[in-house]
């Protein structure tokens, strides 16, 4: 089992905080630091105010040296495909071929109307993610010295030089998630290396992830090319006075997270529960931190979680 740290900055984190946070990760052997794509809080006061996910990223690959980046996910209502593209590739090459690309349609309303950002319907926001998958991925494959060109309903493109080429090669991992019985799983089965279910519980976890490798084979594709993952909040403790501790510090019931999430418990207890996600599949498992001050929080999932698993 492959673990993940997945912090949410909008609700209240700064650079340094999440620098912090990175470095942690990746010195507990953590394989992955990631992070939201948001620029309002969903509660409380977000102070000190929004970071950019791709920005963000690009310092913490220059002060990281191995340890994987990248979003969960970018909002694809948030950015043109062209200038999204050559940010990720140049952060690609920042950090030496390290970053990932989880991308969505987007869908936070308040993020949009608070800073200028257009939100169209839903079936427009999935034919804009298709399109921008389908121009991301062209740029980035197309051969050096060749131009793109692009004609969608949506977005068009001339002539484009198609550069800087991410490190990675044929391009980074593409990340893709979601509930949608047919679409997401044609889309992922189409451009994803990797297939995230989040917050869901095992039984609509299986089911998705059964969609979703029906559709890897339709399309010809190897159904060990697809990584299966899925996201939950984080709450680990040795005892209860440690769990309401951390359950207390995120604003959450105990019992309430216990119902909802396998990462909540004793270390033997998760181990016990990750097991069963195991078992329809997943393969990686992304940690939301929601108290990213709380850095024994990661220790303690380190030396007693991961080592059994």
């Amino acid at each position: 089992m492959d673990f993940r740290v997945f912090v949410e900055p909008q609700q209240g984190a700064s650079y340094s905080d999440q620098l912090v946070v990175a470095q942690t990760a990746e010195s507990l052997g953590f394989s992955a630091f990631f992070r939201s794509d948001h620029y309002v809080a969903m509660s409380g006061d977000g102070l000190p105010g929004p970071t950019d996910s791709w920005v963000t990223l690009a310092g913490i690959a220059r002060e990281t040296s191995s340890i994987r980046l990248g979003t969960l996910v970018t909002a694809a209502t948030f950015r043109h495909p062209g200038p999204l593209a050559v940010s990720v590739a140049q952060v690609d090459d920042m950090s030496g071929g390290r970053v990932e690309l989880g991308i969505g349609t987007g869908w936070f309303e308040p993020d949009h109307l608070a800073y200028a950002i257009p939100f169209p319907p839903p079936a427009e926001r999935f034919a804009r993610l298709t399109e921008q998958l389908e121009i991301i991925t062209g740029l980035w494959t197309a051969p050096v010295g060749e131009t793109f060109d692009y004609a969608g309903a949506h977005y068009a493109i001339n002539d484009s030089p198609a550069l800087p080429k991410p490190v990675q090669r044929p391009h980074p991992p593409i990340i893709i998630g979601g509930l949608g019985a047919k679409r997401t799983p044609m889309l992922a089965a189409t451009f994803a290396d990797e297939f995230n279910v989040p917050f869901a519980p095992q039984d609509t976890a299986q089911t998705q992830f059964e969609r979703v490798r029906a559709a890897v084979q339709a399309n010809g594709r190897a159904v060990d090319s697809m990584t299966y993952s899925a996201a939950f909040v984080v709450c680990a403790g040795r005892d209860g006075p440690e769990l309401n501790r951390r359950a207390d510090a995120i604003g959450r019931d105990l019992d309430e997270l216990r119902s909802n999430s396998p990462l909540v418990g004793t270390p033997n207890e998760i181990v016990e529960h990750v097991g069963q996600f195991a078992e329809i599949g997943v393969q990686r498992v992304y940690l939301q931190l929601l108290d990213l001050s709380d850095l024994q929080h990661l220790e303690l999932f380190a030396a007693e979680v991961m080592r059994q698993l």
